[in-house]
């Protein structure tokens, strides 16, 4: 006798969404779920036949039934922290971010009165503003916020996270380490002072300093898993450095109370201690997994400091920063992939992606296909590039989000000019050479519907993506990034039944895919978010 199945979803309208050569977009009723794991898809009526005494049958009532989103590029902590600290992605002006960081600080005055143990002390700190969409098109400065306090530190971080703000005290506190940093990172004015705006580098030590404890971690990679449930996200990609969220994600599995699927991407100064301690690529859990080792080579269009090979429109004398340079990126690739990692590298900038496909073919002995290494971005590749990716089967970890700034008059036209800004993010191209893509946001938002939405809806045809492509992208694209693809990323029987149900369909609403609603997040057969 066939054994009964724990949850069945019938009357739904499931995409399968698995690659043309394994089968194509199958498309089913209904699905049923034993032991965390898909076990038949087909006709209700079929399906229902597995149906038990005990079988939780969940109704989509026409809904749309996916495969669940993967994001293979985030910083949960920082999405953790724009919903603990001030949110500036709200701001539409240099004013309203002011006004934003003066409510937080009300908070935290109120915090530290309620609980003297409050891990990020006086700080004040905002996320996520973008000041390429405000009117006043310019980065939020020191004496912006000196009005919100003279006597408390006060930090906000331009969503890239490669420019922050500081007002007069954080300078002051952080005067020996910011005189140590590279002059380029600390931009001064007319008076020779610091604008308060630092770049790069210099951001580090107030990173550090900011760094939340293992309580505030908890804390904020709760509310971020709570985000990602909200948003149909049932495994991202974490890029982590010096922070306790791996305890957190581990801890948090130990308990049965992670929501979702984790692959740890560890900072290349991490390396020594993950060779140290055992860790290797693939090796952890079901549900938290070690991944890659990352490095920078470059640094943002936002900040004026990708690397490129011919330089800014809007700043004729510049051509961007090695964050990283080439030599020492190839000795760490090298390093970790001779360790048997699998590795990626953050690199916008043309320059900076010949630079890190100029170190995978030069590394190691392992073919860089076969270790599915990674590139971050890829924001700015040439013809070349891309065929080189194609060739190397190198994996192009992609943020269709980022494409917002390619509109008329957006961050990409005032930094690259018109022409440039057509050849960014070319997700056609890239597909149409044979580049693997994975999509992730970056945090930029962390949001898989509102990515997907700009790859359909991208102004230049070399950026855009069917609908049925970018979701494959975010699923079993980002799922192949972390050798995830036997179990994730497609809705077939063997598959793990990690699962997401829309309100309304992307195919019929291709113009307005940012406006659906999740209706229900599944992670390993159990639901993690109704919103039904």
């Amino acid at each position: 006798m066939t054994e009964a199945a724990d949850r069945i979803f019938v009357n739904g309208e499931g995409h399968a969404l698995a690659d043309p050569d394994a089968g194509g977009d199958a498309v089913c009723e209904a699905v049923a779920v034993r032991d965390g794991e898909v076990v038949r898809t087909g006709r209700t009526r079929d399906v229902e036949l597995l149906a038990g005494v005990d079988t939780d049958v969940v109704d989509l009532d026409g809904r749309v039934l996916l495969p669940g989103f993967v994001d293979a590029h985030t910083h949960l902590t920082t999405v953790g922290r724009y919903l603990v600290h001030a949110d500036l992605s709200a701001a539409d002006s240099p004013d309203e971010a002011v006004d934003l960081l003066d409510e937080r600080a009300a908070e935290v005055k109120s915090e530290e009165s309620g609980d003297e143990s409050a891990e990020t002390g006086d700080w004040v700190l905002g996320y996520g503003y973008d000041e390429s969409t405000w009117d006043e098109s310019r980065y939020l400065t020191r004496e912006d916020l000196d009005r919100v306090s003279t006597e408390r530190p006060v930090a906000a971080f331009r969503e890239d996270m490669h420019v922050a703000a500081v007002n007069g005290v954080a300078l002051d506190r952080f005067a020996d380490a910011l005189a140590d940093a590279p002059d380029e990172t600390v931009p001064t004015g007319g008076d020779g002072e610091p604008t308060g705006v630092l770049l790069e580098a210099a951001i580090d030590p107030i990173y550090r300093a900011v760094e939340p404890g293992p309580a505030e971690t908890r804390a904020v990679v709760e509310a971020a898993l709570e985000h990602c449930a909200e948003r149909g996200i049932t495994g991202f990609h974490d890029m982590v450095r010096d922070s306790h969220a791996p305890r957190v994600y581990r801890d948090l599995d130990a308990a049965g109370e992670l929501t979702a699927r984790v692959r740890i991407n560890y900072w290349s100064d991490h390396l020594d201690a993950a060779r140290e301690v055992g860790l290797a690529t693939n090796a952890g859990s079901d549900m938290v997994e070690t991944g890659a080792i990352k490095s920078y080579t470059d640094g943002s269009f936002g900040g004026r400091t990708a690397r490129l090979s011919e330089p800014y429109a809007d700043a004729p004398d510049e051509a961007g920063q090695w964050v990283v340079d080439p030599e020492e990126l190839n000795e760490t690739v090298a390093d970790a992939t001779d360790a048997g990692f699998q590795f990626t590298a953050h690199a916008i900038g043309d320059e900076a992606v010949d630079a890190v496909l100029d170190a995978y073919e030069e590394a190691s002995r392992t073919d860089a296909g076969e270790a599915r290494h990674r590139i971050e971005h890829v924001e700015l590749a040439d013809d070349e590039a891309i065929e080189r990716l194609a060739e190397t089967g190198v994996v192009a970890s992609v943020q269709p989000n980022f494409l917002k700034w390619a509109r008329e008059d957006g961050l990409y036209e005032e930094r690259l000019g018109p022409e440039r800004t057509a050849e960014t993010n070319r997700y056609r191209e890239m597909l149409d050479a044979g580049v693997k893509l994975a999509f992730g946001s970056d945090g930029m938002p962390m949001d898989p519907l509102f990515g997907v939405h700009h790859a359909v809806n991208a102004p230049a045809e070399s950026q855009r993506l069917t609908v049925t492509e970018a979701l494959r992208a975010y699923a079993s694209g980002a799922a192949y990034a972390g050798f995830d693809e036997d179990r994730l990323g497609t809705i077939e029987a063997g598959k793990r039944a990690d699962l997401v149900a829309l309100d309304a369909s992307p195919w019929e609403n291709a113009d307005a895919i940012d406006e659906i609603d999740v209706a229900l997040t599944v992670v390993d057969g159990e639901v993690v978010f109704d919103g039904r």
